[in-house]
């Protein structure tokens, strides 16, 4: 059910693109394409052999090499194809089927710059559930290794690479001086926890509310905290502090809260802010477990797993 909501959700997220692709449709496109899905051989019966298959497999009857394609496809088809495939059958932190699918459609550079345009659409777009930098990561590897484009075509894509580089998952965090209320600063690296929940916010926005909300109401972060195993660091990275200081009294005096003197977390790329609020969750040596989420019910299923 929940992969159908996801699915669902995307729709709507680029209805704006389908209607575009739409109006060229109907003016000069000389038939639509559909996109044929794989059947599932029925002698496999074991979940993960049907993986494997389809992670092999699902792309089997598309022609990438069909160069009308990308004038004939259907892009909110394209993409609820694409979703159903990063849903159902790619594991979050394994991107070789990804690396597999930007291979195939490296035949043509038409091919290969409309697979990046749902990829980004997918994986890299803020407001997109399916985002992965784990995943994305192998598309903007492909394009910078690709021979179809040119030296200055691969500058965005390098700079997008070196931004989601930061911070993965399983890796050691980059680490910040943040600035109290009292004006005195301190380093994350610092904090002396089992745990810690980094959580870079804007306060007063709506999503920071909600996060806020399900912070002070998770049982077992409270637990955690009230047990000194837990600290959460809130980190404000604007500018406008008038509007930091009016939201002190939002958050528990539990929790540590801070700013971004200067902005030097933006500004030297040691985050991704494109989209805030972000969760981090990391463990005692500052490694990722869970990276640029807004998933309180996600955290506390991988504190539980680690108790």
């Amino acid at each position: 059910m929940k992969r159908y909501a996801i699915i669902a959700l995307l729709l709507l997220i680029f209805t704006g693109c389908a209607n575009r692709n739409k109006i060229a449709t109907k003016s000069n496109r000389p038939k639509s394409y559909n996109f044929v899905y794989v059947p599932m051989p029925t002698h496999l019966t074991s979940e993960e052999e049907q993986l494997r298959y389809m992670r092999s497999h699902y792309w089997d009857k598309f022609d990438f090499a069909d160069s009308l394609f990308t004038t004939k496809a259907d892009t909110v088809q394209m993409l609820r194809a694409y979703a159903a495939f990063l849903s159902n059958f790619v594991d979050p932190l394994d991107a070789a089927p990804i690396r597999a699918l930007m291979q195939k459609a490296s035949v043509s550079k038409p091919a290969f710059e409309y697979f990046v345009m749902l990829s980004e659409k997918l994986l890299h777009d803020p407001n997109s559930p399916l985002r992965s930098d784990e995943l994305y990561i192998a598309v903007l590897e492909a394009q910078i290794a690709s021979p179809h484009l040119d030296k200055y075509e691969k500058i965005a894509p390098e700079y997008d690479l070196r931004i989601a580089s930061q911070n993965r998952i399983g890796h050691p965090a980059n680490d910040f001086t943040y600035t109290l209320r009292s004006g005195l600063s301190r380093q994350m690296y610092r904090l002396d926890s089992e745990f810690v929940i980094l959580y870079i916010n804007n306060p007063g926005c709506p999503m920071c509310r909600d996060i806020t909300a399900a912070l002070k109401a998770s049982p077992i972060i409270n637990q955690l905290l009230g047990q000194g195993r837990l600290k959460i660091l809130a980190i404000y990275p604007d500018e406008q502090l008038d509007e930091w200081h009016k939201h002190l009294g939002d958050f528990p005096k539990s929790w540590i809260n801070g700013y971004d003197k200067g902005c030097h977390i933006d500004r030297a790329g040691l985050y991704d802010l494109r989209a805030i609020p972000a969760l981090y969750l990391l463990d005692r040596n500052k490694k990722v477990l869970i990276k640029d989420s807004t998933s309180v019910a996600d955290i506390e299923v991988v504190l539980q797993q680690m108790l």
